[in-house]
């Protein structure tokens, strides 16, 4: 397990400002900002600030904890994410939707085709941490309000996600809103989403 070398990271798009500190990143939202692809909606938008770094290893976990103390209007969201290019990414995040309601969920945008699966969960909740894992090019996106016990959200598949890999953190406000979002606690360690120990693969694809 390793702190996270903050001088690793880059900018993909600047947000409204940001704070690097020794062990936090703080990010204050530009409106009009977000991550999406065709599906459903019909529009593309690709602007959101993405703060990450690259890697080719196959098998860790990345995790961060999120505060978003501040979101306050429809969409307004901050989470981890995997921006590989425009068309090939995944994101799981909390996206504020009013006073009495948010979703926790997760984007996967294969091939310029994104999805989006959700749960429903108290407009209270403020802060969130999540966890990031790769098995070469599968994935795992992971939540938990504790930083101890984490659920899973998402198992998925990259279509571009083998090799060299890039990941990290973002927050967006899709509408006319900005809000600060702050990650802290940000980790690398082995991989935490262990082999399958049920059913027996395929004979070719062992």
């Amino acid at each position: 397990m390793e702190k996270m070398d903050l001088t690793k990271f880059e900018w993909i798009r600047d947000p409204e400002s940001y704070k690097i500190g020794k062990d936090t990143v703080e990010i204050v939202t530009k409106p009009h900002t977000d991550l999406w692809q065709r599906t459903y909606y019909h529009f593309r938008n690709d602007n959101a600030p993405v703060f990450q770094m690259e890697t080719e290893e196959q098998y860790f976990s990345f995790v961060v904890k999120t505060d978003f103390q501040e979101s306050h209007h429809r969409f307004d969201q901050c989470g981890i994410v995997m921006y590989l290019d425009s068309e090939n990414w995944l994101k799981g995040s909390i996206e504020y939707e009013n006073e009495e309601y948010q979703h926790l969920g997760s984007v996967v945008t294969n091939q310029g085709y994104s999805d989006w699966a959700t749960t429903v969960i108290d407009a209270s909740v403020k802060s969130m941490w999540y966890r990031f894992s790769r098995r070469e090019d599968d994935y795992c996106i992971e939540c938990s309000a504790d930083g101890v016990n984490f659920e899973q959200m998402r198992i998925c598949h990259m279509h571009q996600g083998k090799g060299r890999i890039r990941f990290g953190i973002y927050a967006c406000s899709p509408e006319d809103s900005s809000f600060k979002a702050v990650f802290s606690n940000m980790e690398l360690m082995e991989c935490q989403w262990k082999a399958h120990d049920g059913q027996q693969p395929d004979e070719e694809e062992q």
